[in-house]
């Protein structure tokens, strides 16, 4: 749909954690972001629960931002917390740190 519309201020928003077909099924969020980088406008980091070392349990945002620069994207990562153990700005902060952790590592 994208490619048809063909616009420049036409685009997508890839969010690591959107990409539910049904109640019991999931997309494959890598193959989805992937996917959706040719045309993105902005990225969006979603969380949900983080393990003990500040990895988000259901994404590994190594591997994520990854495809996400590997599609030559340089712009702002937004980031969403919907996780329930955290509040929402500790949530946001645990976020913002795996982000600024992989970064260093993909530096």
């Amino acid at each position: 749909m994208i490619q048809r519309v063909d616009h420049e201020r036409c685009g997508t928003l890839p969010d690591f954690g959107n990409f539910r077909i049904s109640q019991d099924e999931q997309y494959d969020r890598y193959q989805g972001v992937k996917e959706l980088m040719p045309f993105a406008k902005a990225v969006s980091a979603k969380a949900h629960d983080f393990d003990e070392k500040g990895n988000e349990t259901a994404t590994d945002y190594l591997r994520m931002l990854r495809i996400v620069l590997d599609a030559g994207y340089r712009g702002h990562v937004g980031i969403e917390y919907e996780g329930e153990r955290l509040s929402e700005h500790d949530g946001i902060l645990a976020t913002k740190r795996l982000l600024e952790r992989v970064r260093h590592e993909l530096a």
